[in-house]
C-alpha cells in the first residue's frame, strides 16, 4: 500500500466536528483513503458506518424522508463515511443539520464532480466543512512502490494509484483508457448534450497536445468547431471535475508583459499520454520538455496552501519563466529544463531577474543538481526533479 501524505492530516480531523470532504477526479484514491480512515477510527475504538453510494443497494437506504435519513445517520456510529456523496439529495442540508446538533457523528465524505459538490455544499455549510483536494500520487508516494527510476515511470504512466500496482504495461494502459472513458461517460455525459460529446473529446485531446503552451480560446473554438462561449463552458467543466487546471500569467503591470494569458495542465501524465496514444520513453519524444514541465507542475500542486499559488511569466517578445511559486504575494521563479548545464542561467530567468531585481530566490529544475549561484541579489538554486518537493520549504 502507498502511504499518502494527506492521510495524517485527515486523521487529525477525526476530533473536529466539521464535515471533512475529499474531492478529486476518479481513481486518485479517495475511496482508499476513506477505507483507511474508517479502519483508523475503529482502531481508536470508534463505532463506524460506511456507505458507498455508487452501490445501488446502499444508495437505496437513503431513499426515504430527510428526517429518517438524519435519524439513520445519527444512529449509524461515532464516525460516518459517505463515498460518492453527490448522489445524496440535499447533502449539504443533511450535513448542516447533523453539524448543528452537537451529539451527531463525525462525517467524512468524498465526491468526484465539483459541479455536483458545489450544488450540494452551498452557503449552508460555510464554516461547517473542511475540503481537501486529492491529487494523483506525487514522486515520493510513487517511490514507495516504484524504486527503479520513479521519475521516468511517472513521465510515462503518471500517478494514479491503480496503475502503480499493475505490473503489466499493457494492462496499465488499458486501465488508463478505462478511467478516461469512465470520466467521459459518467462525469461529463450528464453535463453536456450527447451530440457535443465528440467536440468535448476533441477539446481534451487538443489540451493534451498544447499542454504547457499559451492557449487561445478563439483558436480552440475554430479547431473544435464550437463557439468561444461553449469552449469556455467546457473548460469550466474540466476544471470543476479536477481534470484540467488553468494557470494564469503573472504581471506587475510593467509594459510588454502578458496579462490575461493562460496555460493548461491535465491532472495526470498517464492520462495525457493515453489521450495522445504515446507512451514512448522520454528520450524518444518530441514533447519531453512539456512532460518535464508538467511533472514539476504536479509536484508543486501537492505543496499548495492557502497563502500560495502557481503562475507563469512571459513577455510579448517571447522570454518566459515556466512557473512562479507565489507565497504571500511574493514570487519565486522556477525554470524547468530536461537537461541543463548547472553553471548557466536560462535566458528567460535572466530576463525576469532583470525586471524584478529584488527577487530573493530562484530555481532551475533539471536532471542534475548543482551549487547555488548568485545573480545580483538573487540566489539561484539548481535542483533535480527528485527535489522539487523541497521548494516550498526553501522560501
Amino acid at each position: 500500500d502507498i502511504n499518502r501524505a494527506v492521510f495524517n492530516t485527515l486523521c487529525n480531523d477525526l476530533s473536529v466536528k466539521k464535515a471533512t470532504i475529499l474531492v478529486g477526479p476518479r481513481q486518485v484514491g479517495k475511496t482508499y483513503l476513506l477505507r483507511h480512515l474508517a479502519k483508523n477510527a475503529q482502531d481508536l475504538g470508534k463505532s463506524v458506518a460506511f456507505f458507498d453510494l455508487e452501490q445501488p443497494g446502499e444508495l437505496a437506504q437513503f431513499n426515504k424522508s430527510e428526517q429518517k435519513i438524519l435519524d439513520m445517520l445519527r444512529n449509524a456510529g461515532d464516525v460516518v463515511f459517505i463515498d460518492e456523496f453527490h448522489y445524496l439529495k440535499n447533502a449539504s442540508k443533511l450535513f448542516k443539520a447533523l453539524y448543528d446538533r452537537g451529539d451527531s457523528p463525525k462525517i467524512y465524505a468524498s465526491g468526484s464532480s465539483a459541479l455536483e459538490i458545489h450544488k450540494h455544499l452551498k452557503e449552508s455549510l460555510a464554516g461547517r466543512k473542511f475540503i481537501y483536494q486529492i491529487l494523483p500520487c506525487n514522486l515520493s508516494e510513487i517511490s514507495q512502490i516504484i524504486q527503479d527510476q520513479p521519475f521516468n515511470y511517472m513521465c510515462s504512466y503518471g500517478g494514479l494509484p491503480g496503475t502503480i500496482h499493475e505490473k503489466d504495461p499493457d494492462l496499465k494502459k488499458k486501465l488508463l483508457a478505462e478511467i478516461l472513458q469512465a470520466y467521459i461517460l459518467k462525469d461529463v455525459k450528464s453535463l453536456i448534450r450527447e451530440e457535443n460529446l465528440r467536440a468535448f473529446n476533441h477539446l481534451i485531446y487538443l489540451l493534451a497536445q498544447y499542454q504547457g503552451n499559451l492557449v487561445s480560446i478563439d483558436n480552440l473554438s475554430v479547431e473544435v468547431g464550437m463557439t468561444a462561449k461553449t469552449i469556455n463552458s467546457y473548460l469550466e467543466i474540466l476544471s470543476l471535475t479536477y481534470v484540467n487546471f488553468p494557470i494564469y500569467s503573472y504581471s506587475r503591470n510593467l509594459g510588454n508583459e502578458l496579462k490575461k494569458s493562460k496555460k493548461f495542465y491535465l491532472y495526470d501524465l498517464g492520462i495525457r499520454n493515453m489521450l495522445l496514444k504515446n507512451f514512448a520513453p522520454l528520450n524518444e519524444r518530441n514533447d519531453s520538455g512539456t512532460i518535464a514541465e508538467t511533472f514539476v507542475f504536479h509536484e508543486l500542486q501537492h505543496q499548495l496552501s492557502p497563502e500560495t499559488e502557481i503562475r507563469f511569466w512571459r513577455l510579448k517578445t517571447g522570454e518566459e519563466v515556466d512557473f512562479l511559486w507565489i507565497r504571500n504575494q511574493k514570487p519565486y521563479p522556477i525554470e524547468v529544463k530536461l537537461t541543463w548545464d548547472t553553471n548557466k542561467i536560462p535566458q528567460g530567468l535572466v530576463a525576469y531577474l532583470n525586471r524584478y531585481p529584488e527577487t530573493e530566490r530562484a530555481f532551475v529544475i533539471s536532471q542534475k543538481t548543482g551549487s547555488d549561484i548568485k545573480f545580483n541579489k538573487t540566489t539561484i538554486s539548481f535542483f533535480s526533479f527528485e527535489q522539487v518537493d523541497k521548494i516550498s520549504n526553501e522560501v
